[in-house]
């Protein structure tokens, strides 16, 4: 097979690897807990995707350096917001190191339970956690489902080339 001349064949380094998977759009999901105090944590997650279907089991990515891997290393279980445009506060603040991430944020509690859950988020899935498995600089946290919640007032907010994006219009 022969690369056509206007491809380019780079090296699979660090940066390669973050500016091509940057071309791959993405669901950007705020994944939340509560920790052993009972104070809630979370993060931005834009590496979540459905693993099974029986049962029914999602798989989320959450680096080693982020200030929630101890919490989410513990936690027997956690909530999947997936993002709607109106969320895009919402998902910079997850994403920030060294602030109060659930300040000013207006959140709810699961029905019945005290695991926080964005309002008004595309889909809100309610997981145990089955499997944490180390890859890399991040762990794969595997959670089965439990309970879903969904709501279809906007578009989907979506990571792609490094920004926030939303869908256009059907073709």
């Amino acid at each position: 097979m022969t690369i056509p001349a206007h491809e380019a064949l780079l090296p699979v380094d660090g940066d390669t690897f973050r500016q091509t998977m940057s071309r791959l759009a993405a669901p950007l999901t705020v994944v939340t807990t509560r920790d052993a105090t009972g104070t809630p944590r979370g993060f931005t997650a834009s590496s979540t995707t459905a693993a099974s279907l029986e049962p029914p089991l999602v798989v989320v990515g959450i680096s080693h350096t982020s200030s929630c891997h101890g919490v989410f290393s513990q936690a027997p279980e956690f909530v999947v917001n997936v993002l709607g445009q109106q969320h895009r506060a919402v998902a910079e603040r997850f994403a920030r190191s060294g602030v109060d991430r659930f300040a000013g944020q207006d959140f709810t509690s699961w029905p019945g339970s005290d695991l926080p859950c964005v309002p008004g988020a595309h889909a809100t899935l309610r997981c145990v956690a089955r499997e944490r498995i180390p890859v890399g600089d991040h762990d794969l946290l595997i959670g089965e489902l439990v309970g879903v919640l969904t709501s279809e007032s906007t578009k989907p907010l979506l990571w792609y080339d490094r920004a926030f994006r939303t869908l256009a219009a059907a073709l």
